[in-house]
C-alpha cells in the first residue's frame, strides 16, 4: 500500500514537472503570432487612444504584430465574452475599463464571471472623466449645470459611452449626489458620444478626458470641471468637481489588461513586463501624458485586487443611485 502511494505521488509529482517545463518552454517562444488587443469600444475613444502608442511599443520588442481588434457594444460585455471565451495562450488580450466592474453589479445576466473568467496582466493606467458641454450652450460651470438641471428637470439630455460605462454611473452618482433629474442617451463608444455633442443632439456628458482634449482645445467644447481630486497637467485652467462644491467627489476611469483565464503564470509575466516596458519607452510615455492619462503599471495581483475593490465601490453607487441598466 505504502509502494503505491509512493509511486501515485511520484507521478503527480512527475506530471506537475512537466506541465511547468512545457510552461517554461512555451513562454521561451512566445508569441508564435500575431497578439490581438480586443478594443470593447469603437475607434477614437480614450480605451482606443491609449492602446495605439502601447501596442506599436510591444510590436517592436515582441517581434510580432500587435493588433487593436475592435469588439464594440453590449457596454464592453461583448469584447470581455470573446476574451473569456479565447484559448488561454496570451495571443487574445483585452483592454477593459471602470465598466468591467460597473458591469458585475449593474447587469443582472453576464455571459461571464467577471472575477474567474479572466487572467490579469496590469492595470496600465487611470484618467480623469471631464464634465463638457458644447460651446455654444448657456451653461458656464458645474454650478450652472445644477442650476439648470433643477430647473428643468429630466429635460437635460447626458450622453454616455454606453450602459454601465464611467461615463454613465459617473453622471447617475452626481445626480444622486446634487439631487437632480437627467435623462440618459448611452452610445456605443465614446466617440460617437463626442459627435452627439458637437452636433448638439445631448446637452452635456462626463466624457473620459483624453477623448474631450482636442474639442476642448479647439473652443468647441467647453469644459466645466474634472472628476478626479486634483486638476488635470493637460488642462490645469479646469476646476475639479469638488471645486464646485462637491467635497470627496473623485472618480477616474482606469484600463486593465486581461487575458482569459488560466492563462500559464510564465505568459502572465511576460506580458506584464512589456507592457510595463511599452509604457515606458520615451515616445510612448509622451503620447500617452499628453492625452491627460496617468500611467501606472501594476503587478497582476495589484490588478485583481483593484477589481474586487471596484466591483464593490461601483456597487454601492448603483444601488444607492438606483441607476438601471437601459
Amino acid at each position: 500500500m505504502k509502494t503505491a502511494k509512493l509511486w501515485a505521488a511520484r507521478l503527480i509529482l512527475a506530471g506537475t514537472a512537466s506541465v511547468l517545463l512545457t510552461q517554461g518552454a512555451y513562454a521561451q517562444t512566445y508569441p508564435t503570432k500575431p497578439i490581438r488587443l480586443v478594443m470593447p469600444y469603437p475607434p477614437g475613444g480614450s480605451s482606443d487612444i491609449l492602446a495605439r502608442p502601447i501596442a506599436n511599443e510591444m510590436s517592436k520588442s515582441l517581434g510580432q504584430p500587435v493588433m487593436i481588434e475592435y469588439k464594440p457594444g453590449a457596454g464592453s460585455t461583448i469584447g470581455a465574452d470573446f476574451i473569456a471565451k479565447s484559448a488561454p495562450d496570451g495571443h487574445t488580450l483585452v483592454m477593459l475599463l471602470t465598466a468591467h466592474a460597473i458591469n458585475a453589479t449593474l447587469l443582472t445576466s453576464l455571459p461571464y464571471d467577471t472575477l474567474k473568467d479572466f487572467t490579469s496582466i496590469t492595470l496600465a493606467a487611470t484618467l480623469p472623466l471631464v464634465v463638457v458641454v458644447n460651446a455654444q450652450s448657456k451653461i458656464h460651470s458645474v454650478q450652472e449645470l445644477i442650476a439648470a438641471a433643477k430647473n428643468n428637470p429630466g429635460k437635460l439630455n447626458y450622453g454616455s459611452a454606453g450602459t454601465g460605462n464611467t461615463s454613465h454611473l459617473a453622471v447617475e452618482y452626481f445626480k444622486s449626489v446634487v439631487g437632480v433629474d437627467m435623462a440618459h442617451v448611452p452610445y456605443k463608444g465614446s466617440g460617437p458620444m463626442v459627435a452627439a455633442l458637437l452636433g448638439r443632439e445631448i446637452d452635456l456628458m462626463f466624457d473620459s478626458l483624453s477623448s474631450s482634449l482636442a474639442q476642448i482645445q479647439a473652443g468647441k467644447f467647453r469644459a466645466l470641471g474634472v472628476s478626479t481630486a486634483k486638476r488635470s497637467h493637460v488642462a490645469p485652467q479646469v476646476p475639479t468637481i469638488q471645486e464646485a462644491g462637491l467635497p470627496g467627489f473623485d472618480i477616474s476611469v482606469w484600463y486593465g489588461i486581461f487575458a482569459a483565464a488560466n492563462t500559464p503564470a510564465p505568459i502572465v509575466q511576460r506580458l506584464n513586463m512589456e507592457f510595463i516596458k511599452a509604457m515606458a519607452a520615451p515616445e510612448a510615455k509622451q503620447r500617452i501624458e499628453d492625452y491627460g492619462y496617468q500611467i501606472v503599471g501594476s503587478t497582476p495581483a495589484q490588478l485583481d485586487a483593484h477589481v474586487k475593490s471596484e466591483i464593490a465601490r461601483w456597487g454601492k453607487v448603483i444601488r444607492d443611485s438606483g441607476a438601471k441598466a437601459n
